[in-house]
């Protein structure tokens, strides 16, 4: 995408203050967006929110009220919400005889429950407001799934089950949304493979304490095997991000998308 591809279009993105978030966040307003930043840390909200002078709206999206309070303040700032990224999500590497119901619910209060509330606010903004064009949609909602949340996933399946079944809930859940709203709004999911991130150099370190191997061993093994022969990066999360936000995607919707370099194709 190019400077101005998304001038004055209305985005919040939940988990912005940091991460794949944050460079989201950069990524559309770099591109001419009105972004709202949203993070549960206040300080990394903030911080981010002052970089790109835009609002900032600290929130906590497993309660349905921050979620309300988002997306009121980002109509009040800016007159509609034109795209919600449903990103915010946590990552916990645990044998699965070693779970407990703490994890559990944890893991999908996060990645499911709060995907649901923060979507289901911004469906209801979307749908009481009028498209930006004739034919197009009135709002278009992207959700953060994975390849985790599909079939297989190798040897890491065995400690990472609860997030697995979340990014697996994550992929229905969009399904069930498009069918809901369609032809108003588009949802669809992004699922990315295994992204140079904070998140992920934790699991690696995490991994390998389990494994009694080095950290960065299993990194590099996991890395060896992607086709397009290089981990991903957020910027390329951040490219499909701006695809699905666009007039290009309209006619898209209830699907998917791996974007991982070649880990899983269909």
């Amino acid at each position: 995408m190019s400077a101005g591809a998304h001038q004055g279009r209305v985005v919040a993105i939940t988990g912005s203050g940091q991460g794949i978030g944050r460079v989201l966040a950069q990524r559309f307003a770099r591109e001419g967006a009105h972004v709202i930043v949203s993070d549960i840390n206040p300080d990394a909200c903030a911080q981010t929110a002052a970089e790109l002078d835009t609002l900032g709206v600290s929130a906590d999206v497993t309660k349905a009220e921050d979620c309300a309070a988002l997306v009121a303040q980002a109509v009040t700032r800016f007159g509609r919400l034109d795209v919600m990224v449903c990103n915010a999500g946590i990552m916990q590497l645990k044998p699965l005889l070693e779970l407990d119901g703490a994890d559990w619910d944890r893991m999908l209060s996060v990645n499911v429950k709060g995907c649901f509330l923060s979507l289901q606010a911004a469906a209801r903004q979307m749908l009481q407001q009028e498209p930006l064009a004739t034919g197009r949609p009135r709002g278009k909602i992207i959700t953060m799934a994975s390849i985790a949340g599909r079939p297989g996933a190798g040897p890491i399946a065995s400690v990472i089950p609860h997030y697995r079944a979340s990014k697996a809930a994550v992929i229905s859940l969009t399904q069930s949304a498009a069918m809901t709203f369609a032809p108003h709004l588009t949802v669809n999911a992004i699922c990315p493979g295994l992204v140079e991130s904070d998140m992920w150099r934790r699991m690696d370190a995490d991994w390998a304490a389990l494994q009694g191997m080095a950290q960065g061993e299993i990194w590099s093994q996991r890395i060896a095997g992607i086709p397009m022969g290089r981990p991903q990066s957020p910027e390329d999360i951040a490219d499909l991000a701006g695809y699905l936000a666009s007039p290009a995607s309209d006619y898209m919707t209830g699907q998917s998308i791996n974007i991982d370099g070649g880990l899983m194709m269909n």
